[in-house]
C-alpha cells in the first residue's frame, strides 16, 4: 500500500493558488474617515501649533466679546431702568408725601423789560398725617378758636386786663397753636408708614376710574354685526358711563402705581441702608414681578389706549418693566 501524501503537498507540487486580488474587482476601498475629515484635522493641529494664528482667534473672539458688551447695554438702554423707570414730577413727589409743583406755562419775556417771572409757591398739602383733610384741621381750628376767644362783656378780667388784651393775647396763642398743629400733622414731620398711606390715597385719586372717567375717552364698546332685518346691533350699555358706588381701588392702574409707590421707597432703602438685606431684596423682586405681570395685562387690555399712556407718562414706566425677563 502506498504511503498517503498531505493535501497541503499536492497543492504546492500542482502550482495551485488563490487569483490575485487586483484593482478591478471594487472601485474603492471603504474606510470610516474621509480625506477631508483627515485634512481638516491636520489643519486644525497646525493652527493650534501656530502662534500667529492663535493670535488671530484670540483678537476674533475679543472683538465679537466687546461687540456684544455694546449690543446688551445699547438693548438694556432702550429698554430702560426695569426697577426705578424714568423720573417725573408725580413720582418725585413719592418721596416726601406731597403732590407735584402744577405746571408753569412758558412764556417769553423780552430783555428790555423788568418783569421778572412769578416766583414759584411751594404745594399745599392735599393729603396729611393720620388720614386728616385739609378741610378738616381747618373746620377744627376755626371752631377752637370760636371757644376759646374772649367775651367782650365779662365781668372777670384777670389781672385787670382790658378786652383788647385778652383780644390780642388770644390771637397770638391761636396763630402759635396753629403753627404747631401744622407741624404735627405734616408729612414732612411723619414716618414713612404715614407718607406711604399718603401716597397710596393719592394713587387712588389720580388713576382710579372714578376720576378717570370724567377725563379720559371711554372705551370703545363691541359692535356686532346687524341682524337680518337690517338693523343695526345697540350695545347693552348704550355706550354710557356706568355710576360706581365708590372709589376705584381694584383696577389695574391704581394697582400699578401702589406698586410703583411701594418699589421706589424699597429701592431707595436697599441702595443706602440695605445692601446687605437679603429679605428685602427678595421682596422687591417680588413686588417688581408683580407689577410685570399687571402692566403686560394692562396692554394687553387697552392695546395702548388714552389709559396707558396716561399712567406711562405720569409714572414715567419703561419697556423694560413689561418686556422680556427682570433679573434683579
Amino acid at each position: 500500500m502506498p504511503p498517503r501524501i498531505p493535501l497541503f503537498s499536492c497543492l504546492r507540487t500542482a502550482n495551485i493558488s488563490s487569483p490575485p486580488l487586483t484593482t478591478t474587482s471594487f472601485s474603492r476601498t471603504f474606510t470610516t474617515t474621509s480625506p477631508h475629515q483627515k485634512t481638516s484635522t491636520a489643519t486644525q493641529r497646525r493652527r493650534k501649533q501656530d502662534p500667529y494664528a492663535l493670535a488671530q482667534a484670540r483678537a476674533r473672539k475679543a472683538a465679537n466679546i466687546s461687540r456684544r458688551t455694546v449690543l446688551e447695554a445699547e438693548r438694556t438702554a432702550a429698554l430702560g431702568d426695569p426697577i426705578r423707570g424714568l423720573t417725573t414730577p408725580f413720582l418725585e413727589s413719592f418721596d416726601a408725601g406731597l403732590p407735584p409743583p402744577p405746571k408753569t406755562s412758558s412764556t417769553t419775556v423780552s430783555a428790555s423789560s423788568d418783569i421778572s417771572p412769578p416766583a414759584p409757591t411751594a404745594p399745599q398739602e392735599s393729603h396729611l398725617n393720620y388720614l386728616l383733610k385739609p378741610s378738616t384741621v381747618t373746620s377744627s381750628l376755626a371752631h377752637s378758636a370760636k371757644l376759646a376767644s374772649p367775651l367782650p362783656d365779662s365781668p372777670q378780667t384777670p389781672y385787670g386786663s382790658t378786652y383788647a388784651e385778652l383780644q390780642a393775647q388770644h390771637s397770638t396763642g391761636h396763630a402759635t397753636a396753629t403753627a404747631a398743629i401744622q407741624r404735627i400733622v405734616s408729612l414732612a414731620n411723619g414716618s414713612q408708614k404715614d407718607r406711604t398711606h399718603a401716597n397710596i390715597q393719592r394713587c387712588i385719586s389720580v388713576f382710579g376710574r372714578h376720576e378717570t372717567d370724567k377725563t379720559l375717552p371711554p372705551k370703545p364698546s363691541v359692535q356686532l354685526p346687524p341682524k337680518k332685518s337690517g338693523e343695526p346691533h345697540v350695545p347693552s350699555n348704550g355706550g354710557e358711563i356706568r355710576q360706581r358706588a365708590g372709589p376705584d381701588t381694584g383696577s389695574s392702574e391704581v394697582q400699578i402705581a401702589i406698586l410703583t409707590a411701594r418699589i421706589r421707597v424699597l429701592d431707595q432703602f436697599l441702595q443706602t441702608r440695605g445692601k446687605m438685606d437679603k429679605h428685602n431684596k427678595r421682596n422687591l423682586r417680588l413686588l417688581v414681578h408683580r407689577r410685570q405681570k399687571l402692566l403686560q395685562y394692562l396692554r394687553r387690555k387697552e392695546r395702548g389706549g388714552p389709559r396707558w399712556q396716561h399712567l406711562v407718562e405720569t409714572l414715567g414706566l419703561t419697556d423694560g418693566m413689561w418686556k422680556g425677563e427682570i433679573t434683579l
